[in-house]
């Protein structure tokens, strides 16, 4: 029952999250929203809706530890799995004009949450300073969006990846769909991810940080796989970093926020896994910085450094 419990939670978000990211995509499109503002922004959240649905049923339940294991574990997921599998198929170019900058904001971003965790409890202090550094990340980005001339090619790939609904009574059914199964399967996903720890008899942060991250992190993957078989990896770059920095300042910050204990980081977070998410991010940053590409060797190796992530887990 409970690994039912697990994996029903599982596809509910994925089907749900996947109606959201197009039924929202549609309705912005229809009020005439650049595609480039609806990429960095709606689509990079609606991929992020499994991970905050999670955090937040976690916290109210008392488990915010399996809270801050998925977060952790999707953003170590985004880059050892999410990017490491579609290199195998196509190599990943980042070379990107403003792919530098964005991965240096992530990397930053990284080490400040880091030092929050070491700090002790992520409480209501912690959570409002991470919500509130998104707002100038999310108008950055926005600016960078209206003087791009990428406009017609964005839009082209998002209706091309994600097909989205064509009338009103569509988008509203995708909408209430995804608002609908989002919450219902997160509450059976915590509710599976407890007991099959409690079975395992390992804490919850384990399976936060890896069965339930890499179930979360699925639509991420989905994006970057089908971008590599249509030989634009890189454009999936984005929507990795988008959606580590709203991992990280958003759905932390809010679970930070809204729980009603602060949130305790395991000692084991601070000996092993926040090192293994900032390695990740500075691997990235690499990539970034040097304009170079990840190469189906490398993408090997960032797989092979994901499976070896997993086996120390357990």
């Amino acid at each position: 029952m409970m690994y039912l419990e697990l994996f029903g939670g599982l596809v509910y978000l994925l089907l749900a999250g996947d109606l959201l990211v197009r039924g929202a995509v549609a309705l912005a499109r229809r009020a005439g929203i650049p595609p480039m503002i609806v990429g960095l922004t709606i689509v990079a959240f609606g991929t992020s809706a499994p991970e905050l649905c999670i955090s937040l049923g976690a916290v109210f339940k008392g488990h915010g530890d399996l809270a801050l294991g998925n977060v952790v574990g999707s953003n170590i997921a985004n880059v050892l799995l999410v990017l490491g599998l579609p290199a195998l198929i196509y190599p990943t170019l980042c070379n990107q004009d403003s792919l530098g900058r964005d991965a240096t904001l992530m990397v930053v971003i990284s080490l400040l949450f880091t030092a929050l965790c070491f700090g002790g409890p992520l409480g209501r202090i912690q959570g409002i300073l991470l919500v509130l550094l998104l707002v100038p990340i999310l108008a950055r980005q926005t600016r960078q969006a209206n003087g791009s001339g990428l406009q017609e090619e964005a839009e082209a790939e998002l209706q091309r990846v994600l097909g989205l609904p064509g009338s009103g009574r569509m988008i509203a059914l995708f909408l209430v769909l995804g608002m609908l199964g989002l919450p219902l399967g997160a509450n059976l996903m915590v509710e599976g991810a407890v007991a099959v720890a409690e079975l395992a008899g390992v804490p919850n942060s384990v399976i936060g940080l890896s069965v339930v991250a890499i179930g979360t992190s699925l639509p991420e993957l989905a994006t970057t796989v089908v971008a590599a078989l249509h030989r634009h990896a890189d454009l999936a770059l984005g929507n990795v970093l988008g959606s580590n920095l709203f991992n990280l300042l958003a759905i932390m910050g809010v679970a930070a926020v809204v729980s009603p204990a602060p949130i305790i980081v395991p000692p084991e977070f601070l000996r092993f896994d926040l090192l293994v998410m900032l390695a990740a991010a500075f691997t990235l940053g690499y990539f970034a910085w040097t304009k170079g590409s990840i190469s189906r060797a490398s993408g090997a190796t960032l797989l092979a450094g994901y499976a070896a992530y997993i086996a120390v887990l357990f």
